[in-house]
């Protein structure tokens, strides 16, 4: 009964990020930055429920990241080619003299495409990341 209750807790976070954050909400339309917390802790924890599923999946990860970063891209490349076999494509793209997007397709079991997309997301120097999937009918 007791987890049912609602529990408080602090959050920081940049001045410049909360006023996102709050523009965000509001074209959402939430009451409250609760609620959308809320949805995004819930989103959080779907994605991770990827991680000990046999399933097999079809996705992508989309990397944005300063490609100035020290070791990043030698980091970024050990990982993919770790990986080769889930990966069935990337795309590079040079965004302006700093910043690049990149996509990566991947197939695989999807605990190890959850796991392949936390280790190149966490890396530092990778400021967004974001892993999009679907089941795949095996035949």
């Amino acid at each position: 009964m007791e987890d049912s209750l609602l529990k408080r807790f602090g959050v920081s976070m940049e001045g410049n990020l909360l006023r996102k954050f709050d523009h965000l909400i509001t074209q959402k339309g939430y009451k409250n930055r609760s609620e959308a917390v809320r949805d995004l802790v819930r989103d959080a924890l779907i994605q991770q429920s990827w991680e000990d599923n046999e399933e097999i999946i079809a996705g992508s990860i989309l990397l944005f990241y300063d490609h100035h970063q020290r070791n990043l891209l030698n980091e970024l490349t050990k990982i993919q080619h770790s990986m080769h076999d889930a990966i069935m494509a990337t795309t590079h793209f040079h965004l302006d003299h700093a910043n690049c997007l990149e996509l990566i397709v991947v197939k695989g079991r999807a605990k190890d495409i959850q796991q392949l997309s936390n280790k190149l997301t966490s890396l530092k120097g990778v400021q967004y990341g974001k892993f999009t999937a679907a089941p795949v009918e095996q035949v």
